[in-house]
C-alpha cells in the first residue's frame, strides 16, 4: 500500500513551535523505549521455555488432543450414567474387568499409535520438544478491537474482536484506479509556450512579486507596531518555490528583510521578559510595545537563521530534495546572505544576535573565495573603526584568536591584518580634559547646613537635581570601563601575537604579527621587554626573513624602545646595522613601498632617541640614504630627501659632507656595514648635485635646498607646505600608483613665431647684402620636365 506520510515542508516547521517539537521528541524516544522494553521480555519468556523445555517433558500435541476429547466424554458420560446402586452386581463386574483390559473400547482413535507402543529409551527430551508446533515469525499478529464486555451474574465477560484486514485485491484495485486517474490527468496536453512567451511570463511574475515585497515592506516600514505580522509573510517568501523566480525572488526578499531591520531595530537590546514582569498587568501601550518588541526579536532571529542555512548549504554543496535552485545558483545567493550578515553586523552592533553574527562572519574572512572574504574583511574593520566603547571589537577579537588557535595557524594572514584597525591606541593616546579635570563632588547635608543659609540650600538642591538630570542624558560610558574593555581586548591580542612567535615562527602570519607588534608594542607591559627584544633579534639574526618582515622586527623593536622602554639600559646598535645594511635591497621596483617603513623606523631611531646616537652613525646613514635617493621613485626620494633635512638639522656637524675636505685619517667605505666604522666622515654628499637635475620638481627643490645646507630661513628655504610636513606624508602625496606624474607636467602652449627687423637680426654686412639680393631678385618658375632629366641621365 502506498505510504502517504510526507515530510512537513520548512514553512510547517517555521510554524511548529518549541514545545511541541520536543513533546514529538518525547514521543520518539518513548517509542524507541518501549519496543526495545518488549523485545527484552520476549527473549526472556524464550530463554525460559528453553529453560523449562530441559527441565520436564514437553506434551505433545497429540496428548492435548486426547485430553480434550476424553473430558468432553466423561462429561456425557456422567449426564447419560446411571448411578452404580441401579446397576446389576454382575454389570458392575463386567465393567470393572474391561476396564482393566486395553482394548477398542478404551483406545483413544484420535491417535494414529499402536495401542502397545513401548516408550523409546534413548528419546531425547529437547527433540520432543521441538516437535511441538510453534507459531511462524512471519505471521502477522492478528490485533484485537476491544468491545464493550458482558455483565453476567456473577463475572465480567470482556468481548474482542480480531481487525479486519483489506484483500490484496483491494488494494490492487485502489492503486489501478489512482494510475487511470493519473494517466486521464496526463492525457491533456500543456499549452507549449515560444521563448518568446516564456519570457514574458516569466517577466509578469517577477513584477508580480517585487510589488508584493514592496507593498509588505512599505506597510512595515509605515506602522511597524501594527504591522509586525506582515514580516513573518515576507520571510515566507524565502521560500520560493517557482523555479523561473526563485532566485531572484529570494535575494530581493533577504535584501529587503535586511532594510527593514535596519530602519525598525530600536537603538537598544531587547531582553526576554521575567515570569514575574510576564503576570504583572501593564497598560495597553506597554503590551502592544512587548508584543512588537518579541515579533520583531522572533523574526530577526528565523531571518537569521535562514540567512546562516543558506551558506552554510552552499560551503557543503549540499541541495535539497525538493529545492527548486541549481548548485551554481546557489553561490549567487550564499553571495548576497554574507553581504546581509555584514550590513547587520556593522549596522545593528547593540541589537540582539550580534554575537551569533560575529561567529559566522569572522570564520568566512579565512573562506577560498576571495569575494567572500574580503566582503568580511571589510565589515570588520568598519565595525573596530566606528566602535568607540570597545564591546564589540572584543567579541571579534576573542572570535579571531579561537579561530587561529582552532586552525592551528593556518589561516590567511588578512584575519590578523585587521587587528591593526583596532581603536586602542588612538583611545589610550588622547586624554580629554574631562578626564585629567577632578570630578565634580556634591555637598554634603552637613556642609550646607554649616557654609549656606537657608536659601541658598535651596538653591544649591534644585542646582544638584539638574546636573544630576543632565549627566544621566549625557549617558557616556566612564573612561574606567573603556579601559577595561581595552586591556582585555589587548591582552587576547598580545597572547595571539607571542603564541605564533613561540610555535609559529615559519608560518605567513609571521609579517602580520611583527606589524601589529610595531603598532602595539609602546603599550605592552614592561616586564615583557627583554624576552621580546631577544626572540626579535634572533629572528633577524637566523635569516630567514624578508627584508620587510626584518624591517617590521627593528621598528617592533624601536616602538618597545621608545615607550615605556626608555627606563631600560639597552643597547640597540644590533638593529641600526641591521637596517644599515637591508637599505641597499630597495630599489624602485617591487620593494618601493617598503620605503614608507623604513621612513617610520628613521623617524624613531633618530628623531626619538637623538642623544643615543653618534655622530658617526648618523654621517654614515645619511650618506647612504642620500645614495639611495637615486635609485626609487619621485615619492621615495622626495621622502628620503625630507629625513635627510631633519638630520641635517637635529645634528649640527652634518655640514661635513658639503666640503670636500676630508676631515680625519681615512678612506670612506660604502661597502662596509658597519656605520660607525665606514669613514663617512671623509666623502661628500654628490649625489645632490645628480638630484638637482631630477626630472620632479619637487625632488629638485629638496636637492636645492639641502646643498646649502637646510636653512630654515631665507630665499633658499623650503615652501611651509614640504616643510611642515613629516616624510611619511610626503610618500603618500606624491604617489605614483596611478601610473601618472604626481605633481602633473604642465601643458606646452605652442609658441607665437617672433617677428623681427632684419637690421636688428643680422650684424653682420655681407650677410645683409646677399640677403638684399636675394629679396630683390624674382624668382621664375619653369614646368618641370621629368622626361627630359630622366633622358639625359641615361645617356650620362
Amino acid at each position: 500500500r502506498k505510504n502517504t506520510k510526507r515530510v512537513p515542508s520548512f514553512r510547517k516547521l517555521l510554524r511548529t513551535s518549541k514545545i511541541k517539537l520536543d513533546n514529538k521528541l518525547k514521543n520518539k524516544q518513548y517509542k524507541q523505549q518501549s519496543a526495545a522494553k518488549k523485545y527484552r521480555k520476549e527473549q526472556k519468556k524464550l530463554r525460559e521455555a528453553v529453560r523449562d523445555a530441559i527441565s520436564r517433558k514437553p506434551f505433545p500435541l497429540e496428548e492435548c488432543k486426547k485430553k480434550q476429547v476424553a473430558e468432553k466424554r466423561e462429561e456425557e458420560e456422567e449426564e447419560d450414567a446411571l448411578p452404580l446402586d441401579m446397576m446389576d452386581e454382575d454389570d458392575l463386574k463386567l465393567m470393572e474387568d474391561l476396564a482393566r483390559k486395553a482394548s477398542f473400547l478404551t483406545r483413544d482413535l484420535s491417535s494414529n499409535e499402536p495401542v502397545h507402543v513401548k516408550k523409546r529409551k534413548h528419546e531425547s527430551v529437547i527433540d520432543k520438544y521441538e516437535k511441538v508446533p510453534r507459531r511462524m515469525q512471519t505471521e502477522p499478529e492478528k490485533e484485537l478491537i476491544h468491545l464493550l464486555p458482558i455483565k453476567d451474574k456473577g463475572h465480567i465477560i470482556p468481548q474482542t474482536m480480531e481487525k479486519p484486514v483489506l484483500n490484496g485485491a483491494q488494494d490492487e484495485e485502489e492503486d489501478a484506479e489512482e494510475l487511470e486517474e493519473a494517466e486521464d490527468f496526463n492525457e491533456e496536453p500543456l499549452p507549449v509556450l515560444t521563448p518568446e512567451e516564456m519570457a514574458a511570463q516569466r517577466r509578469q511574475k517577477l513584477q508580480e512579486r517585487k510589488m508584493h515585497i514592496a507593498a509588505l515592506a512599505s506597510a512595515i516600514l509605515s506602522e511597524p507596531d501594527n504591522n509586525i505580522k506582515k514580516l513573518k509573510e515576507l520571510r515566507a517568501m524565502l521560500m520560493e518555490q517557482d523555479p523561473n523566480v526563485a532566485v531572484i525572488v529570494r535575494k530581493l526578499v533577504m535584501v529587503s528583510l535586511m532594510e527593514i531591520f535596519k530602519d525598525i531595530a530600536p537603538s537598544y537590546k531587547i531582553r526576554p521578559l521575567t515570569e514575574a514582569e510576564k503576570a504583572t498587568k501593564v497598560k495597553k501601550e506597554t503590551q502592544k510595545l512587548r508584543e512588537f518588541e518579541e515579533g520583531l526579536v522572533s523574526q530577526y532571529k528565523f531571518y537569521l537563521e535562514n540567512l546562516e542555512q543558506t551558506i552554510k548549504d552552499w560551503k557543503q554543496r549540499k541541495l535539497k530534495k525538493s529545492n527548486v535552485i541549481s548548485l551554481k545558483a546557489y553561490k549567487g545567493l550564499a553571495e548576497i546572505a554574507v553581504k546581509c550578515l555584514c550590513e547587520l553586523l556593522v549596522a545593528l552592533p547593540h541589537f540582539n544576535f550580534h554575537n551569533n553574527i560575529i561567529v559566522l562572519i569572522v570564520p568566512l574572512m579565512n573562506d577560498a573565495s576571495k569575494m567572500i572574504s574580503e566582503l568580511c574583511f571589510e565589515a570588520v574593520k568598519k565595525l573596530f573603526k566606528q566602535d568607540k566603547l570597545g564591546y564589540a571589537s572584543l567579541g571579534v577579537v576573542k572570535v579571531i584568536s579561537g579561530l587561529v588557535r582552532g586552525r592551528n595557524y593556518d589561516v590567511r594572514p588578512q584575519v590578523l591584518k585587521v587587528f591593526l584597525h583596532l581603536r586602542i591606541k588612538e583611545v589610550e593616546l588622547q586624554k580629554d580634559s574631562e578626564d585629567i579635570a577632578p570630578k565634580k563632588k556634591f555637598m554634603t547635608y552637613k556642609e550646607k547646613r554649616k557654609n549656606l543659609s537657608r536659601m541658598q540650600r535651596k538653591w544649591k538642591k534644585a542646582e544638584e537635581k539638574l546636573e544630576r538630570e543632565l549627566l544621566e542624558a549625557e549617558a557616556s560610558e566612564s573612561k574606567e570601563k573603556k579601559l577595561k574593555l581595552h586591556t582585555e581586548t589587548l591582552n587576547i591580542v598580545f597572547v595571539t601575537y607571542f603564541r605564533i612567535l613561540k610555535k609559529a615562527q615559519k608560518s605567513p602570519l609571521l609579517p602580520a604579527v611583527l606589524e601589529g607588534l610595531a603598532k602595539f608594542a609602546h603599550l605592552i607591559n614592561v616586564e615583557f621587554f627583554d624576552d621580546l627584544l631577544i626572540v626579535l633579534h634572533s629572528l633577524i639574526a637566523s635569516g630567514g626573513l624578508s627584508y620587510r618582515e626584518s624591517l617590521h622586527c627593528i621598528l617592533s623593536a624601536f616602538h618597545i624602545l621608545s615607550g615605556q622602554g626608555d627606563v631600560l639600559n639597552i643597547d640597540p646598535m644590533k638593529f641600526y646595522t641591521h637596517l644599515y645594511k637591508t637599505l641597499f635591497s630597495l630599489h624602485a621596483g617591487r620593494t618601493n613601498d617598503d620605503i614608507e617603513i623604513v621612513l617610520q623606523c628613521l623617524d624613531v631611531m633618530f628623531a626619538k632617541r637623538r642623544k643615543q646616537v653618534s655622530q658617526q652613525r648618523a654621517l654614515a646613514f645619511l650618506k647612504r640614504l642620500s645614495t639611495l635617493a637615486l635609485h626609487v621613485l619621485p615619492n621615495s626620494s622626495v621622502g628620503i630627501l625630507a629625513t635627510n633635512r631633519v638630520l641635517m638639522q637635529m645634528f649640527p656637524k652634518m655640514d661635513l659632507l658639503l666640503d670636500n675636505e676630508s676631515q680625519g685619517s681615512g678612506v670612506y667605505l660604502p661597502e662596509l656595514d658597519e656605520p660607525e666604522h665606514c669613514n663617512a666622515q671623509n666623502t661628500a654628499l654628490w649625489e645632490l648635485h645628480l638630484l638637482q637635475r631630477h626630472y620632479h620638481p619637487t625632488v629638485r627643490k629638496f636637492a636645492a635646498h639641502l646643498i646649502v645646507g637646510a636653512p630654515t630661513e631665507g630665499s633658499a628655504a623650503l615652501p611651509l607646505d614640504l616643510s611642515q610636513r613629516p616624510a611619511t606624508e610626503l610618500f603618500e602625496a606624491y604617489s605614483m600608483r596611478g601610473m601618472t606624474f604626481n605633481p602633473p607636467v604642465a601643458s606646452v602652449t605652442p609658441r607665437r613665431k617672433d617677428t623681427f627687423s632684419q637690421m636688428d637680426a643680422f650684424t653682420d654686412e655681407e650677410l645683409n647684402k646677399q640677403l638684399q639680393q636675394h629679396i630683390s631678385e624674382t624668382v621664375v618658375h619653369k614646368p618641370l620636365d621629368f622626361a627630359k632629366h630622366l633622358k639625359a641621365l641615361s645617356l650620362a
